[in-house]
């Protein structure tokens, strides 16, 4: 109990202090981010790295055939705040000897921002440029987005790496609102002794994901600072993933800025962002690698899409 005491004592004196010199940001103009560097009419950002090689390399890494499930059940006990319904609905017993009766369901939902779930390019803009300077203004409708809508994505398989920053630091959970460091992700990957690769899926463990279906009050939520999830663009991922609502930390240490990892993985870099992943199994079993296998609901003009994820290792 000593040694656990100490060590979180220790993260929450380097959250503090890092909080007390937070890094600000400023994004970066229309002309310095686009065209993107798969063309100006790009839609998919960093579903373009998928391929048969990706496919081959995450299938390399299954040996056992042990499906891990990274999705939380979507209900209306809980769903991010966002809005989910469900009615129930029968029609009425048929004349046929066999008496068939089929039910069926009507769903009022945010259904591309609820439970687990992948952010799209549609979902955040810097003023009113999106991913690759689509404007909003001229994409937006009342039926959905003509730009940029999830229905570009298509199924995703690849190499997933698991970085387990809490168990990195000895404890079950990182402190609400603890921004996650570039040397945080070092530190978790040099103790999984692995590396990241160019197309890989990076899957943060904070282990705030207990409270998903349990919604506590808290003063914020652990996730990415402004360096670490720049470091992470830099190393070219096909999607950053979490098991928060946010991916990034909340609130931001800099009181001027309101979710600018979003804008730095979607907006600026066109990386996709998995939230509320479950990922207690993985961490339980320190599956650190791993294929990931993922599909977005075809929703066309969606911002994102609720999902069901599966590792398979």
């Amino acid at each position: 109990m000593r040694n656990v005491a100490a060590t979180t004592a220790a993260v929450l004196f380097a959250f503090l202090a890092s909080s007390a010199y937070a890094q600000t940001w400023k994004p970066p103009s229309d002309d310095q981010r686009c065209p993107s560097k798969w063309g100006a009419e790009d839609q998919r950002g960093s579903a373009n790295l998928m391929g048969p090689e990706t496919v081959l390399r995450a299938a390399r890494l299954i040996r056992t055939g042990e499906v891990i499930e990274l999705g939380h059940v979507l209900s209306e006990k809980f769903h991010g705040g966002r809005r989910y319904e469900v009615y129930t609905r029968r029609t009425d017993v048929s004349a046929a000897s066999n008496r068939p009766q089929n039910t069926y369901e009507l769903v009022v939902s945010d259904i591309g921002q609820v439970g687990t779930q992948i952010d799209g390019f549609a979902h955040q803009a810097i003023g009113n440029a999106m991913y690759n300077c689509f404007k909003l203004d001229e994409s937006v409708s009342g039926s959905g987005f003509k730009k940029l809508g999830i229905e570009h994505v298509g199924t995703l398989m690849t190499r997933g790496v698991l970085l387990d920053v809490a168990r990195a630091k000895g404890m079950a959970a990182l402190p609400d609102g603890y921004e996650i460091t570039v040397a945080d992700l070092k530190q978790a990957l040099d103790k999984e002794r692995l590396t990241l690769t160019k197309g890989d899926a990076v899957i943060i463990h904070t282990g705030f994901g207990v409270i998903y279906d349990n919604p506590r009050s808290n003063k914020g939520v652990p996730g990415l600072g402004i360096a670490a999830a720049e470091w992470l663009a830099s190393q070219e991922p096909m999607l950053v993933g979490s098991d928060t609502g946010n991916v990034e930390v909340i609130p931001n240490p800099d009181p001027n800025l309101f979710v600018p990892v979003h804008e730095i993985m979607l907006a600026v870099h066109g990386i996709y962002l998995v939230e509320w992943l479950k990922l207690d199994e993985l961490s339980a079993k320190q599956a650190y690698e791993f294929a990931l296998v993922l599909e977005p609901l075809k929703m066309e003009g969606a911002t994102g899409s609720t999902l069901a994820p599966v590792a398979i290792r």
